[in-house]
């Protein structure tokens, strides 16, 4: 579950990680009133307005812009809000900006320069821990840092039945060449920072830029945070923080009737069972000169009612030419599975694509014999190369 820059830092700051105040509105009045409550807290003169949506890069856009004076905060939240912000992470079609956060301006004058650095916290699936990657180019895209100058990431793994320990949060501060008060600030802000994602059951923290303030005190400007949705049972709180308004629709629609739906780009839809065999199946259609279209996971139970769902799910798609079902029949009977299809395929009418399943495992020979004498328009198959011959013909 994705959250937005004011919910990131609102986790942030409950573990004790310092951040850039700021106070979220939905219309150019509220910013006002929010701009002006934040200077009667912390004194700030000029305010930073940003576009709140699910995507990085929201400068380039035109989501995050500086208000020198309550006239510009309200001309530019009216600009921002209602925009459909297009930035390297959205689609052509950029998304739409419900709300903004007005914060206040850190940086301001005074005895030692600003410094902006990138710091993420991420696990290392390949060796299983949690790895802190930090660099001194904050504020830049890190891919474009990672491939230009890959000598400026650092990486720091840490062993999660162990924890972060000091000399680690100092040498996070040491790498990235600060000392003094700086250099304290920082160790505190990296250690926080770990804690805050252990504690949350975040997948991802990703804070660019951190701000080395021109006093020294280190901040999160900004807050890019992944919560895993399989912990979510553990934070009931952090559930009302899902803004469905930025994910897609279908996705959103297929979770509500229960069903594991990933949208992708291509022109074959999938109907499996397991997500293994979901794997192997979008190898299968790609193998067969097609594109997967989804990811669709019925589970266990394809029943009629289930898999009527599972269709009206992927014919959403416009650009779907294809589906192609493949059902290994283990719990689930094969046979119940294919009498789901032909009532779901009855319930629904007519069908204008093709549709092509493929059942293996427990009474296979009976299911595909319900098939093939159902009178339907649908093409059976029992083996793997046999659906992907038949995937390959219709999209012919």
């Amino acid at each position: 579950m994705n959250l937005h820059e004011y919910q990131g830092k609102e986790i942030l700051s409950s573990f004790g990680v310092r951040i850039q105040r700021g106070i979220v509105a939905q219309n150019a009045q509220e910013a006002v009133a929010a701009a002006k409550q934040l200077t009667a807290e912390t004194g700030t003169g000029w305010h930073v307005i940003k576009a709140q949506i699910h995507a990085g890069g929201r400068g380039k856009g035109g989501g995050v812009k500086l208000a020198k004076n309550l006239q510009e905060v309200e001309e530019i939240a009216g600009q921002i809000i209602g925009m459909n912000l297009i930035t390297p992470q959205t689609s052509a079609e950029g998304k739409k900006v419900h709300q903004v956060l007005v914060a206040e301006d850190v940086y301001y004058p005074g005895d030692s320069e600003t410094s902006e650095f990138y710091i993420s916290v991420l696990l290392n699936r390949s060796t299983g821990r949690n790895m802190i990657m930090y660099s001194t180019e904050g504020g830049m895209d890190i891919e474009t840092v990672a491939e230009e100058t890959p000598h400026l990431i650092f990486t720091e793994e840490i062993d999660p039945a162990v924890g972060i320990m000091p000399f680690q949060a100092r040498r996070v501060a040491f790498n990235l060449g600060l000392s003094g008060t700086a250099f304290k600030e920082m160790t505190k802000f990296v250690t926080s920072l770990y804690t805050a994602y252990v504690k949350s059951d975040a997948s991802l923290f990703e804070i660019n830029p951190v701000l080395k303030t021109s006093d020294d005190k280190i901040m999160a400007v900004d807050a890019k945070v992944t919560i895993d949705d399989n912990a979510l049972y553990r934070h009931k709180d952090y559930t009302d923080l899902r803004d469905l308004r930025e994910e897609n629709p279908i996705e959103v629609e297929a979770k509500e009737v229960g069903l594991n739906y990933v949208d992708l780009d291509g022109n074959v839809g999938c109907m499996v069972n397991g997500a293994g065999l979901a794997m192997a199946t979008m190898d299968l259609i790609k193998q067969a000169g097609g594109e997967p279209a989804n990811f669709l996971d019925v589970g266990g139970t394809a029943d009629a009612a289930r898999v009527e769902a599972a269709f009206k799910i992927i014919l959403k798609d416009p650009a779907v030419k294809a589906i192609l079902i493949n059902i290994f029949g283990g719990i689930v009977r094969c046979d119940r599975v294919a009498q789901g299809v032909i009532d779901a395929y009855k319930n629904m009418g007519d069908i204008n694509v093709p549709i092509i399943v493929r059942l293996q495992g427990t009474n296979a020979d009976i299911a595909k014999e319900l098939i093939d004498n159902s009178g339907l328009d649908v093409l059976s198959a029992t083996e793997f190369q046999e659906a992907a011959d038949k995937v390959q013909q219709v999209l012919a």
